[in-house]
C-alpha cells in the first residue's frame, strides 16, 4: 500500500537558523509584512530578532500581538479581518503554537471570502481554494510542531475545531533552538510533553507508516532524554537543541500519521477550562495510553526502548506496562500535575468533557483501540482519580 508523505516546502533547523530569514524573504517580493507574535515575546524584546533585520533591509513591518493561548474563534476572525483590510504582502508568525496557528490562518484566509467559521472542519461550508499570502513560521517553543503542519486550532465555546488544508503549510519554517532559551520552565515542560505526545500518538496511530515511525521514534529519543534538563536548566544549549529537533521531528510524524485519543480528549479540556494544550495532553497521556495498552503492546515496547530503557528481557506486555509507568513518571518529573484534580477540574465536569470528546471523530478514528463514549468517560475518570485503569473484560 502506498503512502502520501508531506513536508513543508523549506525548513531551516539548528542553532542560528534564524540567520536565513532575510534570504528567504527576498524570494517573495514582499514590501509590507505582518508579524503575528505573542505579546510576551514583544515585551522581552525577542521579536526584535526578527523585526530589526527586516526594517534595516527596508521592509515595512507591523507587529500584531492580539494573541492568546488556546485562541478562540473570535481572535482568529479579528486577525483575518485585519490582514484583509491592511493589504499585507506576507505574514510571519513568531512564538508558540497559538501565534503560528493564527499566522497560518491569516495568511491563507486573507485572500478568501467569508468568515473563519465558514472553514471549520466540523461545521464549515466553504473550502480553501487559494494559496494565500506567503508565510514564514518561526517557533519559540519546542512543542506544537505548528510550523510544519497544515492545521490551525481554534477554541469554541466548550471544545475545539480546526481549519485544515495543505495551503496552510508555511512557505518557510525556521526552527532555531536559540530562540527557546528564554522559555520559562513551566512552558518548557508543557510544550515538551505536547511534542512527546505527538510522537507517541503518531507511532501508535492506525495511519502510521515506516516514514512516520522513524520520525516518531527519533523524536521520542531526543525529547525523553532532554526534557528534564531543559526544564531544570533552561540555558543548557544541548538540551534546547535536542528538544527543538525532537519537536520538529514529532511535528513531521504526527502531520503524516495523525494523533489520536490523547488529543481528542485534550481538546474539551482546553475548550471548557482553558487549560493549556500541552498541559491537557500531559495530564491525559498516561491514562489514555494505559487504557489502550493492550491494542498496541508491541509499539509501546518500542516506545519504552526509545525512551532510553531496555526491554531485552521483557515480554511485550511487561514492556508496555513499564512504558505507561515511565510516561507518567516523566510528566511528574517536569512538575505537571498528574491528575485532573491537580488542575482543579471538578468531578461533575467529566460527563460534559465526555460529550465533547466523543465528537472528535476525525482524531478518534486513528486510535488503535476504538473508544466508545463509555470508554472516554472511564479515561477521564481515571485521569481525575490519578489511577491508570484498563477496560473491563
Amino acid at each position: 500500500m502506498s503512502e502520501k508523505i508531506t513536508f513543508a516546502p523549506i525548513s531551516y533547523t539548528g542553532w542560528g537558523a534564524l540567520s536565513h530569514l532575510l534570504e528567504e524573504i527576498k524570494r517573495f517580493n514582499a514590501e509590507k509584512i505582518l508579524i503575528v507574535t505573542d505579546p510576551f515575546l514583544k515585551d522581552i524584546g525577542l521579536t526584535n530578532q526578527v523585526v530589526n533585520p527586516l526594517q534595516q533591509a527596508g521592509y515595512k513591518t507591523e507587529i500584531y500581538t492580539d494573541v492568546v493561548p488556546e485562541p478562540p474563534l473570535a481572535i482568529g476572525e479579528k486577525l483575518v479581518a485585519y490582514t484583509r483590510d491592511n493589504q499585507f504582502d506576507m505574514v510571519i508568525g513568531v512564538g508558540g503554537g497559538s501565534a503560528l496557528d493564527l499566522a497560518k490562518l491569516a495568511g491563507v484566509l486573507a485572500t478568501h471570502k467569508g468568515n473563519v467559521a465558514d472553514y471549520l472542519n466540523l461545521t464549515g461550508t466553504l473550502q480553501i481554494t487559494e494559496k494565500g499570502l506567503p508565510t514564514v513560521l518561526i517557533p519559540t517553543t519546542s512543542g506544537t510542531g505548528s510550523e510544519i503542519t497544515n492545521i490551525s486550532v481554534l477554541s469554541l465555546e466548550t471544545t475545539k475545531d480546526v481549519v485544515t488544508h495543505d495551503n496552510l503549510l508555511a512557505d518557510v519554517a525556521i526552527v532555531d533552538p536559540a530562540l527557546t532559551i528564554s522559555l520559562p520552565p513551566k512552558v518548557t515542560a508543557a510544550t515538551g510533553v505536547d511534542a512527546l505526545t505527538h510522537a507517541v500518538e503518531a507511532y501508535i496511530s492506525k495511519n502510521a507508516s515506516p516514514v512516520s515511525d522513524a520520525l516518531a521514534l527519533q523524536a521520542i529519543r531526543l525529547i525523553s532524554n532532554s526534557i528534564r534538563t531543559a526544564v531544570a536548566h533552561g540555558d543548557d544549549k544541548q538540551a534546547r537543541i535536542d528538544m527543538s529537533y525532537g519537536s520538529y521531528l514529532a511535528g513531521l510524524a504526527f502531520f503524516n500519521a495523525g494523533v489520536a485519543g490523547v488529543h481528542a480528549l485534550a481538546y474539551p479540556l482546553g475548550g471548557q477550562f482553558h487549560l493549556a494544550h500541552g498541559d491537557s495532553n500531559a495530564v491525559l497521556l498516561p491514562y489514555v495510553m494505559g487504557y489502550i495498552r493492550q491494542s498496541c503492546e508491541k509499539r509501546m515496547k518500542d516506545i519504552y526502548d526509545a525512551m532510553g530503557f531496555s526491554s531485552t528481557n521483557l515480554s511485550q506486555e511487561e514492556a508496555s506496562y513499564k512504558c505507561v509507568a515511565e510516561l507518567k513518571r516523566l510528566v511528574e518529573d517536569v512538575n505537571i500535575p498528574s491528575s485532573l484534580k491537580g488542575f482543579n477540574i471538578p468531578k461533575e465536569a467529566l460527563e460534559g468533557l465526555t460529550n465533547d470528546g466523543i465528537e472528535q471523530r476525525r482524531i478518534l478514528a486513528r486510535s488503535p483501540m476504538p473508544l466508545s463514549k463509555a470508554d472516554i468517560y472511564t479515561i477521564y475518570k481515571a485521569a481525575y482519580d490519578g489511577i491508570i485503569v484498563e477496560p473491563t473484560k
